[in-house]
């Protein structure tokens, strides 16, 4: 497994562990909104911050395409 398929393991089990919900809805979510292969790929930015700003920018992702 690549570490950028272990980090987006970890991003979206602990993305939903802060929104309280599961990783099964999390990426539903994301794939309903088109935005799992962007958060996917944000794998050198958000590997390298605190886990809190990869949330701020995926709930502000959300957002703007809810």
């Amino acid at each position: 497994m690549s570490k950028e398929m272990e980090f987006f393991i970890f991003l979206i089990e602990n993305y939903a562990e802060y929104k309280n919900t599961t990783a099964d809805k999390v990426l539903k979510l994301w794939d309903k909104l088109e935005l799992t292969n962007y958060i996917y790929d944000m794998y050198e930015l958000y590997h390298i911050e605190r886990l809190e700003n990869a949330f701020i920018d995926i709930d502000r992702l959300v957002t703007e395409k809810q």
